[in-house]
């Protein structure tokens, strides 16, 4: 499958089996978000593997949007490591590095057959509190895994976009 067509093919999966994510894929998975671009190369990015049950129970305390996932990525980046812009003051790179991570793994997943969903819905400052994260480590975003139920679909606005001549201009 090229990248075009796994890009087009990946949704958001928002039910999952109890069927666990194995090792090996878990591991590739991980993989393609450590080999992702990161300004500077800096790799301020953090990713915590939520699979225990204790973890599982606090994490779905939290957010209303794990889906029943039995493996949850919390990814975020640590402030005191990510690139900082010498030519503008507050622009820092630790969202979007952890967003490119993120979007290596999402994608890897998929290409493995295994689902995600991209979640933001949560108190960020709580979930790496109740986590006893470092001050420094700012949570992002979660991204539950693993296998959809059998006729699981997209969402219908999950096709909707936008036309390209709308969103991309040429200057």
């Amino acid at each position: 499958m090229s990248f075009l067509e796994l890009a087009k093919d990946r949704f958001s999966v928002k039910q999952f089996t109890d069927r666990p994510v194995e090792k090996e894929k878990l591991d590739q998975i991980l993989e393609a978000g450590n080999i992702a671009p990161t300004a500077a190369n800096k790799q301020c990015q953090r990713i915590y593997v939520i699979q225990s049950e204790e973890g599982i129970k606090k994490i779905n305390e939290l957010s209303a949007c794990i889906y029943g996932a039995k493996t949850v990525l919390m990814i975020g980046y640590d402030s005191a490591e990510e690139w900082k812009n010498p030519l503008q003051e507050g622009i820092h790179s630790g969202d979007q590095d952890a967003s490119i991570v993120a979007t290596h793994l999402m994608l890897e997943a998929w290409d493995l057959g295994v689902g995600s969903c991209w979640v933001n819905y949560f108190p960020n400052d709580t979930v790496a509190k109740a986590f006893g994260l470092p001050e420094s480590e700012k949570v992002v975003l979660l991204l539950p895994l693993g296998y959809a139920p059998e006729g699981a679909e997209p969402l219908p606005t999950h096709f909707a976009c936008k036309p390209i001549e709308d969103t991309v201009k040429y200057l």
